[in-house]
């Protein structure tokens, strides 16, 4: 017979004047907040890992191999709220498409040859977990420096968040027109703010193949350091704390 902290479901319910499945209904919506955050870890997890190419379906199956035994409609709106959703890759086209889909760039990064500065930027994006929360990092590296010219931190994962780091790069470097611009397929650099704003400033969109994840070494490079050195080794009160750190991190170590 179901029980619930030493009463009986049935009793609980006529108690509180709901059904059977309103209880059962009203305990999946307020699941505790640790084991959403650590759903939410996991998604996160598998996102970053296979570079956000990953649909809620394939995240879902891959939960249940861990053992997270989620709802697929969970992950769906895990996933939306973290802006983690999928760019549908489509055919490259010269013509503005009517329906207004996100256009998926040529990758140009690995043809260049690189003979200094301000050629070729990378920008990639992470989350980080902090105590209580999950707060997201977007950065710009230069590919021929490996240094960090622009970055943002933010709560969400939304396009403003890399457009932040990109005017940052933007105030520091001031480069000349032709610079070639690299990102995976991400909807925040597929989007049409942040495209435009790489136009206005006569930069070049580029983005990843599928499946190739060494296209963005650099970047990747620079979020191992940073997870292993700074994020890892310390305990932060809140967002502010980390923004303060990691300021002190790229400027005094890292660059």
């Amino acid at each position: 017979m179901s029980r619930q902290g030493g009463l009986r479901i049935e009793r609980m319910c006529q108690l509180a004047q709901v059904s059977r499945a309103g209880f059962y209904r009203s305990l999946q919506e307020h699941q505790p907040m640790e084991e959403d955050m650590d759903v939410r870890s996991a998604i996160q997890g598998i996102a970053v890992e296979h570079r956000r190419r990953y649909g809620y379906r394939r995240i879902t199956a891959e939960l249940h191999q861990r053992g997270l035994l989620v709802n697929h409609k969970r992950v769906v709106r895990l996933m939306r709220e973290d802006n983690l959703l999928a760019v549908q890759p489509r055919a490259f086209v010269v013509t503005t498409d009517a329906q207004h889909d996100l256009e998926v760039y040529l990758n140009l990064a690995r043809r260049l040859t690189l003979t200094g500065i301000n050629q070729l930027w990378v920008a990639d994006s992470t989350y980080i977990r902090l105590k209580g929360e999950f707060v997201y990092l977007a950065v710009m590296l230069d590919a021929y420096s490996r240094k960090v010219v622009g970055w943002a931190l933010a709560r969400t994962l939304a396009a403003r968040l890399p457009i932040v780091a990109l005017a940052h790069a933007l105030a520091e470097r001031h480069p000349p027109p032709g610079l070639v611009h690299h990102s995976d397929r991400g909807v925040q650099y597929a989007s049409e703010e942040y495209v435009t704003m790489l136009r206005a400033h006569h930069m070049i969109p580029s983005m990843s193949r599928p499946a190739h994840p060494y296209d963005h070494a650099s970047c990747e490079s620079f979020m191992k350091t940073l997870k292993r050195e700074e994020i890892y080794a310390n305990t932060y009160r809140d967002l502010d704390h980390l923004r303060m750190n990691m300021e002190a991190f790229i400027d005094q170590y890292y660059n």
